[in-house]
């Protein structure tokens, strides 16, 4: 009998499982299930899992990722905008965080007010060069414990990832007002060095250790045992292995809620020298935009296009009002299908065009930051269930992304334009952080 190991993502919209020769790392079968918000997601899990796993093959371990209830939210506090708040930001999007919000510099009783509104399940607080400075982390820390101290309910954990000379004091003090803290090494220990391997790992802890049981997702103990990353978390693992073989590639998921784009780009030799950004060069990047999801926030992929100036089919807008009031809204009809197309081309276009364009950390104002040249991108691969499920998505992405030369951005020049259509690149990333590296290089073998 063969073995499996099935991988399961619980989405905001769909569940999505791939089952695993346990010896082989082949792909058995793959299958999806709405998923299950509004009785159990375990009920979704159990049905795309059956789905998907073969007859004769039996289960030897349920490995699952989730994005589901909102994924993890972030907020991240940090010393300035473009230096260790932006530091940190980048470390969060890598732990794959959606990030509700970003303080810097001085904050007052507002800015604490305001980001508590944003309702993060995690903050990222970062400050200071190891050695550097402390005022600002010292003070952040101390206003945090003040506002936790005042508010009711549960306080939100912290990640620590600043001046690690002060870590065992802003630790103590934050803990002395009831916040749960996991203090790790600094995301920015010097000048121009990111390090954010250290924050990303705490903040899957942290995920798994208090936003999974938080969100109530189950009533089964099952599936908080099950959950190992969050969803952006396993893909960015799985986009990383699959660049050993591809070279530079650009990896556009275009989902229910979000539209994630994850790249890994050769480092460009003249941001290694004196001109390097203070916050460090990210070459391994991801970016997160919340607005641009093909149901929950169709609508601002709708007003995105507008803002972007790209033409749209007159019915377009009021197709995305429809989709937003009803997030399992299923098209039944060409016509329908015809508007999933061509708001899933939009909302890829506009993500990587932001991707490429950089960060905006600070407020509207800010300058934008590490800004990606694309047109050494060897491989572009596609994900998300409108893809995998149109046998055209990878001409009309090529489209979308490879033609775009109106965006104030280099796109790809003759890349290979491809989809995850069996749904590898989460497995693989599941896999990984398992243990089983040389099942998730064999899974991705067929991509």
């Amino acid at each position: 009998m063969t073995g499996a190991i099935v991988c399961v993502d619980v989405g905001s919209t769909y569940t999505k499982a791939a089952a695993v020769d346990a010896d082989t790392g082949a792909l058995l079968g793959a299958a999806a299930h709405p998923t299950t918000l509004g009785t159990d997601v375990m009920d979704g899990l159990r049905a795309a899992a059956d789905a998907a796993l073969p007859k004769g093959a039996a289960i030897v371990e349920t490995l699952v990722c989730s994005s589901a209830g909102g994924g993890l939210r972030l907020a991240v506090v940090g010393n300035e905008p473009l230096v260790t708040a932006r530091a940190a930001y980048r470390a969060g999007l890598s732990a794959g965080a959606r990030v509700v919000d970003v303080r810097a510099g001085h904050l007052d009783p507002g800015d604490f007010a305001d980001l508590a509104a944003a309702r993060p399940d995690v903050i990222l607080l970062a400050g200071g060069t190891d050695g550097g400075d402390e005022t600002a982390l010292r003070a952040h820390a101390k206003d945090l414990a003040a506002s936790a101290s005042a508010q009711r309910g549960p306080r939100t954990p912290v990640v620590l990832a600043g001046n690690t000379n002060a870590a065992a004091d802003v630790t103590a003090l934050l803990e002395a007002a009831g916040i749960p803290v996991t203090a790790v090494g600094n995301v920015l220990p010097r000048i121009g060095s990111l390090d954010p391997v250290p924050a990303r790992t705490a903040l899957r802890e942290v995920f798994l250790r208090h936003v999974i049981a938080g969100k109530h997702l189950s009533a089964s103990a099952d599936f908080t045992a099950m959950v190992k990353a969050a969803t952006p978390d396993a893909v960015l693992t799985g986009v990383e292995i699959l660049a050993e073989r591809t070279g530079d590639l650009l990896v556009v998921d275009v989902g229910g809620a979000t539209t994630d784009v994850y790249s890994v780009l050769t480092p460009d030799a003249e941001r290694q020298g004196p001109r390097a950004e203070v916050a460090g060069t990210a070459w391994r990047s991801r970016t997160v935009e919340g607005d641009l999801g093909v149901r929950h926030t169709a609508a601002g992929i709708a007003e995105a296009a507008a803002d972007e100036d790209l033409p749209t089919h007159r019915d377009l807008p009021e197709a995305a009002r429809t989709r937003t009031a009803d997030p399992g809204f299923r098209a039944e009809t060409d016509r329908e299908r015809g508007f999933d197309r061509e708001l899933s081309a939009l909302a890829a276009r506009i993500a990587v065009r932001r991707h490429a364009r950089g960060e905006r950390i600070g407020g509207p104002t800010e300058p934008l930051r590490g800004g990606k040249d694309l047109a050494g991108v060897g491989t572009v691969v596609g994900s998300g269930g409108i893809l995998r499920r149109d046998p055209g998505a990878a001409e009309w992405l090529r489209e979308a992304v490879g033609a775009d030369t109106s965006g104030g951005v280099r796109p790809p020049k003759g890349a290979r334009f491809t989809v995850d259509a069996d749904y590898r690149l989460a497995p693989a990333g599941l896999l990984a952080a398992e243990g089983r590296r040389d099942l998730a290089v064999r899974l991705l073998a067929g991509l």
